[in-house]
């Protein structure tokens, strides 16, 4: 599914997302309050915290709760419900279990443009819960993919900022603060630069932690956010790789223990070992190749285990390729083992004849 969000006030542009996405997103809500409840979240408890981070959401930027607000009324579901969408990833904060997730990689070349790739990798449930998105209205149109009733998650904008999305687990991680996808959807359409990213996310109350790898046509540069701040870590030898564990030692003292590893660890080491051992990525599609990977191989593409029970059931979503300097997004709704063909979107400011 392909959602066109374009209005320039925030409320209207919910309800526009909202209405368009009204079936596919009740979907998603009841798999996600089922997912919850397995985790032992409770109805009353999951109603508090998305409150929460929506009065969070209000006092930072009111117009993401505006736009929240929206979904809610163009979809027909509670305020509650749409917030708890928007903070999913904090409601879970909590959970023991292990999760495959997502593995990014951005060639930062000595002379031209950043660009770079990421895998989604999610409950296969939620397979089609999700849709590409072109957003305008904001400072910055955006495009890229979400999941349904969700603001924001990988992108470009029409300044050419890319944004690359990866969680990671913090001792501190907490149901507050500003939930990430929605500093991800600030950052798509606020931000002209990744100085400006930088710069917005260090605005935030953040208490869930994440990668952001960010690329403009000029720079790289990965933003580790945790309850303890923004670390933004350069490229090394022209590229940035980012798994699911935090690269910056002092955020990594602090790591939160059973989610993720050693499954990150073996996915970042193999994707560096590819780093030295296949021909240098001259172009984009190149990069497809770092991120394919076999049974028996750490799970760069993951697919699910057919015994395995609901909530440990994941698959890789979807294959994301983002050219700054082009502000394009290219998206294979399946695994860098699976690509056949892009669909290809581009940031712009008015509608692209396709």
């Amino acid at each position: 599914m392909h959602l066109l969000v374009n209005d320039p006030d925030p409320h209207a542009r919910g309800v526009s997302r909202g209405a368009q996405l009204r079936e596919g997103l009740t979907d998603a809500l009841e798999l996600y309050l089922r997912w919850f409840a397995t985790l032992g979240r409770t109805e009353q408890q999951i109603r508090t915290d998305a409150l929460r981070l929506l009065d969070n959401v209000a006092a930072w930027r009111s117009r993401y709760a505006d736009e929240i607000a929206g979904i809610a009324a163009g979809a027909g579901i509670e305020l509650w419900q749409a917030a708890a969408l928007n903070g999913r990833t904090e409601i879970i904060a909590a959970a023991p279990s292990t999760q495959p997730e997502c593995s990014t990689l951005v060639r930062v070349p000595d002379s031209g443009a950043p660009y770079g790739i990421q895998t989604w990798d999610w409950h296969i449930e939620l397979a089609e819960c999700w849709h590409t998105q072109e957003v305008r209205g904001t400072r910055y149109a955006f495009a890229g993919i979400t999941e349904h009733g969700i603001l924001g998650k990988i992108g470009v904008n029409s300044a050419g900022l890319g944004l690359f999305f990866n969680i990671l687990g913090h001792q501190d991680d907490s149901a507050a603060g500003i939930p990430v996808h929605v500093l991800a959807a600030a950052v798509l359409g606020e931000a002209g630069s990744t100085a400006e990213a930088l710069d917005l996310l260090r605005t935030a109350p953040i208490r869930t932690s994440g990668a952001f790898t960010l690329l403009d046509p000029g720079t790289a540069v990965c933003a580790e956010l945790s309850p303890a701040g923004v670390t933004a870590l350069d490229p090394e030898a022209g590229f940035l790789v980012h798994t699911n564990h935090f690269l910056d030692p002092d955020a990594a003292a602090r790591e939160k223990r059973g989610l993720f590893e050693p499954d990150s660890q073996l996915r970042h080491a193999m994707m560096t070992a590819r780093l030295q051992d296949y021909p240098t990525p001259a172009h984009t599609v190149d990069l497809v190749a770092f991120l394919r990977s076999e049974p028996g191989e750490p799970k760069l593409c993951c697919v699910p285990d057919a015994d395995a029970a609901f909530g440990d059931r994941w698959a890789t979503l979807a294959t994301v390729l983002i050219e700054p300097a082009a502000q394009t997004v290219r998206v294979h709704a399946g695994s860098p083992n699976t690509v056949t063909d892009w669909r290809p979107f581009v940031a712009a400011e008015t509608v692209v004849a396709r």
